[in-house]
């Protein structure tokens, strides 16, 4: 009975082993794709980083970049080979020599097939987060700059893989995104402490308009032997003696 029941089973591991194979191969294609989806991820949040940084720069000549041209940027450099230049006004190119030969699908075709689709750039400046008082007050009082936060957005769609379900079908979008804040009203010294004052509306040095003429007349007290009054001087990193514990 034992020989009988052994020879029946004989070959049942090799049709187990091949029906689990079967049932394995997606997982097995699936899993180097899935390195693929992970790589052209941190390649657009590469890509969103240098495009804000990018967008904050106005050249004397060409002005601001626009959007087209940094997409453009980005395709090549980002997107393209590993070794690809860096040229000005460099295009990617749809064909295999400016393609990145990790980013195919199990079958060899490309993920991305029209860089100008799949890969899109966009760029925004708005107002800084900040209260409404301050606000008013930087823009009409000591000139600061109110759009000071540019955000650039990297999207990628890599094409759908035919044959391979769920990813047949899945129409997947990637997207990064970076914030800059560019100017965060940061003096860089003394003297620029001083200029912002100075060149202040009203609202903040009320005494402007009476400059020269306290200019003209401050010049009396010398008469009696008194100091000159200094109208509108501004003097940031001296204390007054009176707040000091010394006193004056």
């Amino acid at each position: 009975m034992n020989r009988l029941h052994a020879g029946a089973q004989r070959g049942q591991s090799l049709v187990e082993f091949a029906m689990l194979s079967l049932a394995l191969l997606p997982l097995f294609l699936a899993i180097p794709l899935l390195g693929k989806y992970l790589d052209l991820a941190h390649s657009a949040e590469s890509a969103a980083r240098y495009a804000a940084f990018e967008a904050t720069v106005n050249d004397a000549v060409t002005g601001r970049k626009t959007d087209a041209r940094l997409a453009e940027e980005v395709r090549r450099r980002f997107f393209g080979t590993s070794d690809a230049p860096i040229k000005t006004d460099d295009v990617g190119g749809d064909f295999a020599a400016h393609r990145n030969a990790l980013w195919v699908d199990h079958a060899g075709r490309p993920l991305l097939q029209e860089f100008a689709s799949d890969v899109a750039v966009r760029t925004q400046r708005a107002d800084a987060p900040v209260q409404t008082a301050p606000l008013a007050l930087g823009n009409s009082g000591f000139g600061l700059s109110a759009d000071s936060v540019t955000t650039a957005a990297v999207t990628v769609r890599p094409r759908n893989v035919a044959g391979l379900p769920p990813f047949d079908a899945l129409s997947l979008e990637i997207r990064r995104h970076q914030v800059l804040l560019v100017d965060g009203w940061g003096a860089t010294g003394a003297r620029e402490v001083a200029r912002r004052i100075a060149g202040g509306s009203a609202a903040v040095y009320p005494i402007a308009p009476l400059k020269l003429l306290g200019d003209t007349f401050g010049q009396l007290p010398t008469l009696v032997l008194d100091p000159p009054m200094a109208v509108g001087e501004v003097q940031p990193d001296i204390v007054p003696c009176d707040r000091l514990e010394s006193g004056c």
